[in-house]
């Protein structure tokens, strides 16, 4: 029964995406009345994503992006699990351009057997020239249905194991270099456990990037919780680098979160950076461009 909801589920927060679609000619209209000396920022970071968590950019119209991101085992746990490296989890994901203003996706993760579909919407673009526009703002939501099996009697309702997340990404490109971030955040857990406090976390991210060559830059992000889900979690912090290669992103980091998608690192992390529960992992994007 489990099986037969999944795409259920997904089909209809995808639908509900293309309907927002409808924005996207109201707001180039609007744009369309800035001075003509008035240009879009362009590349305020090089990928969709930050590290763990998304950026304000997103994938033209008609192009599909496959993301392949890792996330290995502890580097403390020694020489015998290799660093980390014998442990691993996996997350797997299709998004695509539907406008060059709203970007859609689905995915799965190894960890904890999680589905995931979301969408993004691109509500004001940077600007330069006469009609200049400080700050780029995407909206992004997502829902997620995590479908481990328990050992529990009696298991869970559909509807226990689905946990949301709403984010508004403010950006800015301060020069050709420099990039920041912000990421308030809320995420709602349907039913938490006995020694959760809280269904619904409040957090607020903040990240940047730091072009160092052409094709590399530094990435940091970091999110803070202002009421925790339990008194076991941290906040998630992230360091790494991106490697542009044509239609190739790279990104290597190293974080304490497990998780690859938000309701995880942000509320979900385990793991004490600064005491030594760090994980290496990647990125990896593919762009194919499928429509005009």
């Amino acid at each position: 029964m489990l099986n037969k909801k999944i795409p259920v589920i997904l089909l209809v927060f995808l639908f509900a995406a293309v309907q927002a679609s409808g924005q996207n000619e109201l707001l180039s209209d609007l744009e369309s009345e800035l001075e003509p000396s008035s240009q879009v920022v362009e590349s305020t970071f090089k990928g969709t994503r930050l590290i763990n968590g998304q950026s304000v950019e997103n994938r033209p119209g008609g192009v599909l992006e496959f993301v392949i991101s890792h996330r290995f085992g502890n580097i403390k746990s020694g020489g015998y699990d290799f660093f980390g490296l014998d442990q691993s989890n996996i997350r797997l994901a299709l998004e695509y351009g539907v406008t060059d203003r709203l970007y859609v996706g689905i995915g799965r993760s190894s960890f904890e057997k999680t589905y995931d579909s979301f969408f993004k919407y691109r509500i004001l673009r940077q600007r330069s020239g006469d009609s200049k526009v400080p700050i780029s703002v995407t909206a992004f939501t997502s829902v997620t249905v995590k479908t481990l099996k328990t050992t529990e009697v009696n298991e869970r309702d559909f509807n226990d194991k689905l946990a949301y997340t709403t984010q508004l990404l403010f950006a800015r490109k301060i020069n050709e270099h420099v990039s920041i971030q912000l990421m308030p955040s809320y995420i709602h857990f349907n039913l938490i456990g006995q020694e959760d406090l809280t269904n619904d976390v409040f957090a607020l991210g903040a990240g940047g990037r730091i072009k160092l060559t052409k094709r590399l830059s530094l990435n940091l992000e970091y999110y803070y919780q202002f009421n925790e889900l339990n008194e076991d979690t941290y906040n998630s912090l992230a360091v790494g680098f991106d490697i542009e290669t044509g239609g190739h992103v790279f990104q290597l980091h190293v974080t304490n979160s497990r998780a690859m998608i938000e309701k995880g690192f942000i509320a979900e992390t385990t793991g004490d950076f600064f005491d030594g529960d760090v994980r290496f992992g990647f990125n990896i994007t593919r762009a194919f461009q499928l429509g005009k």
